[in-house]
């Protein structure tokens, strides 16, 4: 009798543990190992505060502070471009001081194409108008919405403006590039020019006002046929605009100058 009952128990222990074993196979299988996760979390999460000696309420609190932090930061950055393009508007003549704007839109497949800006209509800004920033020429507004504003930067393929050389008055065209350079093509075949000489906006061209400060000649190619090219490095920050300032389309002095530019920007 004692024997039969000793057996009978190890077979209900064997049953047991069969049926345990066989019901966490299968939890496994339904929760995909999500219980086992939580059972060692629950193990070991006390475990790691006590070795980090960081509350819950610490980290919280931690989160907390670097994202002031980064507000700051980003406030104290925004501040300073203002601060400087306040700089820059002041230098301009009351009766031309610009309506400034900031970029919103910046599409990765045409990043050196165009931009949106957060004004349209409604703030008075028309198509034609200039867009400058601190450096000088960004491009002209091409479409206008009542909010926005959509610009053509100088550095699209199909930016043309007609410019200057400062020191000589040797004149061209300056075509967009799609980087942070443009391509200068000459009218003349050996124009008087060096590396370093100031690119600005002739009068000539029927786009934007002359005088306004486009870049820098960074090469030559004087043997470049049909006409001498240079690559021209350009002075606003393209790459990464944020602000910017408009101004409405004025007329060049001399209206009996050739139009440099097509028709299509």
């Amino acid at each position: 009798m004692f024997t039969t009952h000793r057996w009978w128990e190890h077979k209900v222990l064997q049953i047991g543990l069969l049926t345990l074993v066989v019901g966490s196979a299968w939890m496994l299988r339904q929760t995909q190992g999500a219980m086992v996760m939580e059972i060692y979390q629950a193990i070991t999460h006390p475990l790691q505060m006590l070795q980090l000696g960081i509350s819950h309420e610490d980290r919280i609190r931690d989160a907390r502070l670097l994202e002031l932090q980064t507000r700051i930061v980003d406030l104290e950055s925004q501040n300073q471009k203002l601060q400087s393009l306040l700089g820059y508007i002041e230098k301009e003549p009351l009766t031309e001081r610009p309506i400034i704007a900031r970029v919103v839109g910046r599409s990765a497949d045409h990043w050196w194409q165009q931009v949106t800006l957060n004004i349209g209509k409604n703030a008075g800004i028309k198509e034609g108008f200039v867009v400058k920033a601190d450096g000088g020429l960004v491009g002209l507004v091409e479409t206008v919405t009542p909010n926005t504003s959509r610009v053509l930067l100088v550095s699209d393929l199909k930016s043309q403006v007609g410019v200057t050389i400062s020191r000589t008055s040797a004149k061209g065209v300056l075509r967009g590039d799609s980087s942070v350079e443009g391509v200068l093509e000459f009218y003349e075949k050996v124009p008087n020019v060096k590396v370093g000489d100031l690119v600005s906006t002739s009068t000539y061209s029927q786009k934007f006002p002359a005088g306004v400060p486009v870049g820098r000649i960074k090469s030559l190619d004087l043997k470049k046929l049909p006409a001498s090219v240079a690559k021209v490095e350009l002075f606003p920050p393209i790459r990464y605009l944020d602000w910017v300032t408009l101004y409405p389309k004025t007329e060049n002095r001399d209206p009996e100058k050739p139009n440099v530019e097509n028709k299509q920007p």
